[in-house]
C-alpha cells in the first residue's frame, strides 16, 4: 500500500511541474503566439493555431492527472487510517473521571484542612482481638 501511494504521489508531483511549465509557456489571447516559437508562428510545427490547442489541451490532461492523484491519495490516506484502528483491537476508553462526594461533616468539610488519617481495616481488627 505504501508502493501504491508514493507512486501517486510522485505521479503527483510530476504533474504539477507539468501545469507549471505549460502555464508558463502559454499567452493570452491577445499576446502573439510567435514570442514563444520565434518570429514566424505559422512555420511552428503545430501550425498558426495548432501550438495554443496543443498546450491547453496538454494543461487539461495535466490537471486532470493532478485532480486524480489528491483524491487518490486522499481515499488512501482515508481508508488507511481507518485500518490501522480496526488493525489494533477495539478502542479502549479510560475509565470516566467522577468527582469525590463531598465531606458529609468535620475537617474534610473545611477548606484548607488536612484530611484525617484513617486505619486500615486490617489494623483495625488485629487491635481489636
Amino acid at each position: 500500500m505504501q508502493f501504491v501511494s508514493n507512486l501517486i504521489l510522485v505521479l503527483q508531483l510530476l504533474s504539477a511541474l507539468a501545469i507549471i511549465g505549460l502555464v508558463l509557456v502559454q499567452h493570452g489571447k491577445g499576446a502573439d503566439m510567435g514570442a514563444s516559437f520565434g518570429s514566424g508562428a505559422s512555420g511552428s510545427l503545430f501550425g498558426a493555431t495548432g501550438s495554443a490547442n496543443f498546450l491547453s489541451r496538454s494543461t487539461a490532461v495535466a490537471a486532470t492527472i493532478f485532480f486524480c492523484c489528491t483524491l487518490g491519495l486522499a481515499y488512501l490516506s482515508n481508508h488507511r487510517g481507518g485500518a490501522a484502528a480496526s488493525d489494533n483491537g477495539p478502542i479502549q476508553r479510560s475509565a470516566p473521571i467522577v468527582a469525590p462526594a463531598p465531606a458529609a461533616s468535620g475537617a474534610g468539610a473545611i477548606p484548607g484542612a488536612a484530611p484525617a488519617v484513617v486505619a486500615p481495616a486490617s489494623a483495625a481488627a488485629s487491635g481489636a482481638n
